[in-house]
């Protein structure tokens, strides 16, 4: 691991422990009663998803989306794709999307409008990490971790050029480090 890489440790292993207890009782507590459909949003959620479901005291199902950009797009355009679709029927399903971050929101926003087609009894956002300053749509996070700036993150999931993914931790990379 390339310690040198980072800036600063943001979010120490205990604060994401915490944290991610204190949404799972909430979580738990608003779906009372009901069978819940976890989505999480590869590769970046799948630590902040296996431990959130731990901390979710209810009947669970999780599947799996996977969203990239075209080639040649920038990640302001907005045009994504799936790379990888749901296994699972969500109609007539609750329905929470797992994220890492949510930056601008228009990756967030177009899974939104695509699982919306799709009949889910109900359909919320749950994300690690957001940061409102570079958000370019506002779309509807009921649940959120931490706030973070326009720092490039890694760590518990995060990535940058695919390393870092499995710190305990979030920290924030030095300019120009990969």
């Amino acid at each position: 691991m390339d310690i040198q890489s980072f800036k600063r440790v943001l979010i120490s292993e205990e604060e994401l422990k915490k944290r991610i207890t204190e949404l799972g009782r909430q979580i738990t507590e608003d779906y009372s009663g009901s069978e819940l459909v976890l989505i999480g949003v590869m590769k970046g959620s799948m630590f902040f998803l296996t431990d959130l479901a731990r901390a979710i005291d209810l009947p669970l199902i999780m599947d799996f989306v996977s969203i990239g950009i075209y080639a040649n797009s920038t990640r302001k355009t907005g045009v994504v794709r799936i790379n990888k679709d749901l296994d699972y029927d969500v109609s007539g399903k609750h329905v929470l999307v797992i994220e890492d971050i949510v930056r601008s929101g228009l990756t967030t926003g177009y899974l939104m409008q695509n699982l919306e087609t799709r009949g889910a009894a109900s359909l919320r956002i749950c994300t690690l990490l957001i940061s409102p300053s570079e958000q370019l749509i506002n779309i509807p996070v009921a649940y959120s971790g931490f706030e973070v700036s326009k720092a490039r993150v890694v760590g518990y999931g995060l990535d940058c050029d695919e390393k870092f993914r499995n710190l305990p931790f979030i920290a924030e990379m030095k300019d120009g480090a990969n």
